[in-house]
């Protein structure tokens, strides 16, 4: 390793655990990593970027706290969507009341946002394809709002570089940022990687990581949707929306691995495909089934890693440490001299995570999750190129040249033209990544 590549990996693990440390005792003791005040908030009103999925979770978890929190605003490429949640919020009792969207304030198409975050409020949402949301946190930081944004940040290279800027600027503002990689949130994790920094299983070796289900959702074509409408509303099948399923999912478990070792890596090689996605059509999806990394820390240290969506095929999703004293599931125990075993309260974590938001908000405390968000998002994204590539990849060469999935990102509509890495042949087939041939810094 060169000398300037040691000093920013040293970087790397200088910015990691400092953070770690810092949010694992604070989040114990009831409270989240305070690194700034301002004056608490009485009333929060919310706006919602994004209304599928999660995008819904996150708001029925936000009215759960015991904030006053009103929901203002809401934005979603399809109105459907954006309509289709605030019927279903109504009807329910508990919500009814904190829904505060008036017809003027329901926006539409890929630009929505920007007229959605000119609505007077304290929070916004982001829960939209990872695509979207690099330059939906820019404005919203622009704006001077608070953020609570979905993982993952971003799909490509120079999302993660543009998130990392206004993260830079929230920072400047004394701006929350809060994202949602909730296992940091949960009193199991933060226990047992506090547990894990202080030695208790001795340095850490090696590492393996898993997420591998069955499957997800698909939506098939209609007959009023053109190119644009049908990938956005498709958006986890295609590479430059959700980053595969590597970012997607297995985001989740990479970020644990970064997090106990209290660096991200310096390298990686993997490999992956296509065995069972849609059949084999290439005319419905692009994105891989099944991939395996092996990621490399600067001190020569590995983190194995497993994803896969197969039917039939063994599933587990989870994170398994091995020290030098012990070993280690970061979700609650410890074997080896220092055998121990979580025995607290198994909290939701997507709930915890708002509980924790809110709470700093009516405090007036000010906490800033956006780089280690934006880095475990690149971890996935460096794993994701090196299997579709088949090549050993620097973490900062890809960081700094990594491809641009879709370069006229901002200027988006429905009725655009989807970008080239995602536009089908005369014969309606997606490019599919080959190995040996696919160029991660096109």
């Amino acid at each position: 390793m060169t000398k300037d590549n040691a000093s920013k990996s040293s970087d790397r693990r200088s910015f990691l655990k400092t953070t770690s440390v810092a949010a694992t005792g604070a989040a114990l003791a009831g409270s989240v990593a305070r690194t700034a005040h301002a004056a608490g908030l009485d009333e929060i009103k919310v706006v919602l970027i994004g209304c599928g999925g999660r995008g819904s979770g996150a708001i029925v978890n936000l009215f759960n706290t015991e904030g006053n929190v009103k929901l203002v605003a809401v934005a979603d490429a399809f109105p459907q969507k954006a309509e289709g949640l605030l019927n279903s919020l109504r009807k329910r009792k508990q919500y009814a009341e904190k829904v505060a969207v008036t017809p003027e304030n329901i926006y539409t198409d890929l630009n929505g946002y920007k007229a959605a975050m000119d609505v007077e409020c304290d929070l916004v949402v982001i829960a939209t394809p990872p695509a979207f949301k690099p330059q939906q946190f820019e404005h919203a930081v622009k704006k001077g709002r608070h953020v609570f944004m979905e993982k993952p940040v971003a799909s490509d290279a120079p999302g993660v570089r543009r998130v990392l800027e206004s993260v830079k600027e929230s920072k400047k503002k004394d701006l929350l940022v809060a994202i949602g990689l909730q296992r940091r949130h949960q009193p199991n994790y933060l226990e047992t990687v506090r547990r894990i920094h202080d030695g208790e299983i001795g340095d850490v070796i090696s590492q393996q990581v898993y997420w591998n289900g069955g499957g997800i959702w698909y939506r098939n074509r209609t007959d009023d949707q053109n190119e644009m409408a049908f990938q956005c509303n498709n958006w986890y099948h295609f590479n430059w929306l959700s980053g595969d399923q590597i970012c997607e999912q297995h985001i989740h478990n990479l970020d644990i691995g970064c997090w106990v070792k209290g660096e991200y890596p310096v390298e990686c090689n993997g490999m992956g495909g296509r065995g069972q996605r849609m059949d084999g059509d290439p005319t419905k999806s692009q994105i891989n089934d099944h991939t395996f990394c092996e990621f490399t820390f600067a001190d020569g240290s590995k983190m194995f890693s497993q994803g896969r969506h197969l039917k039939g095929a063994w599933t587990h999703v989870g994170e398994h440490v091995q020290g030098s004293k012990g070993t280690a599931d970061p979700s609650g125990w410890l074997a080896g001299a220092n055998e121990w075993k979580f025995d607290g309260p198994n909290l939701n974590g997507h709930q915890q995570e708002q509980h924790d938001l809110i709470a700093a908000l009516m405090r007036g405390d000010i906490y800033n999750e956006g780089e280690y968000g934006a880095l475990s998002t690149f971890t996935a994204i460096l794993g994701r190129e090196a299997c579709y590539s088949g090549k050993v990849l620097k973490w900062d060469e890809l960081l700094e040249n990594g491809r641009n999935l879709a370069p006229n990102i901002d200027d988006l509509t429905l009725e655009s033209q989807v970008p080239e890495s995602a536009r089908p042949d005369d014969e309606g087939r997606y490019p599919i990544p080959v190995p040996g041939s696919y160029n991660p810094f096109a």
